[in-house]
């Protein structure tokens, strides 16, 4: 009998994987969600054409994360209010000096820059940092209810050490183009910061949550919403038809008369519906309607 080859799957104890194949393909579409909200924000924002897509999502150590960034970058800190510990939103010098020129009324075209962020630079930087981590909650909500600060923005990667060298981050990575101008985002998350999470990252979950039946709290807020919403309500006082002769012989003083008898109610419409029947009169100077019944639907 021949020996059955065993399968030996190799591993590196100084860089182990702390994330299935499952668990990263829920945080890609996570992350596809992220990409699309920021698309739509940054668009209306520079007036520009924007594109944002996940290019990869890795596992890798967190020395590895700063050697692959430039020197001089846009690193923003940030704590997610709900995991311990910090992560990071870096921006390619590219993209932030872009989104800068456009913000200043400029054409957004980008000649490469390698200096300090002046006071307004830096104050516009971190409020946009700030929008492109807004729109980090809603794809995370199945999963936890992120509500993320800045801590700080770092232009150099040496002094921005959130976990040890040695230490696995998770890395997704985006490419931003706006107009003619291309460039590279990352998000940094430290393995030990989504450790307590690990469970939920997965695409059994995922889907789960995503299809769950409404609660009574988001039916609630939903409901608030609605209530919110203005329609036009519209008192209809009769009809007439006349002659098109009629109609251009007409002037001040005439009388039309409507096939509306004073003495029935008259349509209240909602949308093309029916819904109140009310007889006319005043209120204080104005015109109004007293509402007298209440018509159910399906029934005139």
């Amino acid at each position: 009998n021949e020996e059955q080859e065993k399968k030996v799957k190799k591993y590196d104890f100084k860089r182990p994987d702390k994330l299935s194949k499952d668990q990263l393909r829920t945080i890609h579409m996570i992350h596809e969600t992220f990409a699309r909200l920021n698309t739509t924000m940054l668009s209306a924002q520079l007036r520009a054409a924007v594109q944002i897509q996940v290019i990869s999502v890795d596992q890798l150590t967190y020395e590895e994360f700063t050697r692959s960034i430039p020197e001089f970058t846009i690193m923003g800190i940030f704590d997610t209010g709900v995991l311990e510990g910090n992560a990071i939103l870096e921006l390619n010098p590219n993209i932030a000096f872009t989104i800068i020129d456009r913000l200043f009324g400029g054409a957004g075209e980008f000649t490469e820059i390698n200096r300090e962020l002046t006071d307004i630079e830096m104050t516009i930087t971190e409020k946009m940092v700030m929008k492109l981590l807004g729109n980090i909650r809603e794809p995370w909500e199945n999963i936890i209810e992120m509500n993320p600060r800045i801590e700080q923005i770092e232009t150099n990667p040496q002094f921005v050490q959130i976990v040890g060298p040695n230490e696995m981050v998770v890395l997704i990575t985006f490419e931003i183009k706006i107009g003619n101008t291309e460039g590279m985002m990352n998000l940094c998350f430290p393995a030990p910061m989504i450790e307590p999470i690990i469970n939920k990252l997965s695409a059994q979950y995922w889907f789960a949550a995503v299809k769950k039946e409404k609660t009574e709290e988001s039916l609630a807020v939903i409901k608030e919403r609605l209530n919110k919403v203005k329609i036009p309500l519209i008192v209809r006082l009769g009809e007439a038809n006349i002659k098109v002769s009629e109609m251009l012989s007409l002037k001040k003083g005439d009388v039309l008369v409507l096939n509306q008898n004073i003495n029935r109610p008259l349509n209240i419409v909602v949308g093309n519906n029916i819904k109140f029947k009310g007889v006319p009169g005043k209120e204080g100077n104005k015109m109004a309607v007293s509402i007298k019944e209440v018509i159910e639907e399906g029934r005139i």
